[in-house]
């Protein structure tokens, strides 16, 4: 799938109801509680170089840019080091890199190291950056580090997709005019 979300016109498939264990920085949330916001889902790992260094940094920025308009929710998917990454040592680490947003523990299925919002997701490891539109349907997903610019842009095109057109009439029309010979109305 590619991350440019598709024109309004395309088809788009539901997002995968998330499998959760637990929230931070926030009550618990689901996909139902997020129609009518964009949303940037955020998979990470608390010891993944890429989610530390770049996805993390990035997601913080996306909501404090885009505020109320993108619902940012970060989505903590242990695939490996399961001892490591505890829910402890998760809250002292987002305490740690000032993470404000929603993040939720992907759960998991008996002895299945795979989590299971990673799998629904199809997510091949982390970081992962999913794209949400206002009515629940997965309109891009990227695996690795994406540009600050491709992700602000793709947010803000389903953004603007949810605002009501303008009159076009009205935008054009001024409200009074002014002719050469100095007449106004």
């Amino acid at each position: 799938m590619s991350f440019v979300p598709p024109s309004v016109d395309e088809a788009a498939s539901s997002a995968p109801p998330w499998a959760t264990t637990q929230w931070f920085n926030s009550d618990p949330l689901n996909l139902t509680d997020m129609r009518g916001r964009v949303v940037v889902l955020e998979a990470f790992q608390m010891l993944c170089p890429g989610c530390v260094g770049h996805a993390l940094p990035q997601a913080v920025r996306l909501a404090q840019t885009f505020g109320d308009d993108l619902a940012v929710i970060g989505l903590h998917s242990v695939f490996e080091h399961h001892d490591a990454m505890t829910p402890t040592s998760l809250r002292a680490f987002l305490h740690e890199y000032k993470i404000h947003f929603p993040v939720a523990v992907d759960a998991h299925r008996g002895e299945d190291p795979t989590p299971v919002t990673f799998a629904r997701y199809r997510m091949r490891g982390t970081p992962t950056t999913v794209l949400i539109d206002r009515d629940g349907n997965l309109r891009g997903q990227q695996f690795g580090a994406l540009d600050d610019m491709t992700i602000a842009a793709a947010v803000a095109r389903l953004i603007d997709e949810g605002r009501a057109p303008r009159n076009a009439e009205a935008s054009v029309t001024p409200t009074s005019v002014c002719v050469p010979g100095g007449d106004c109305t």
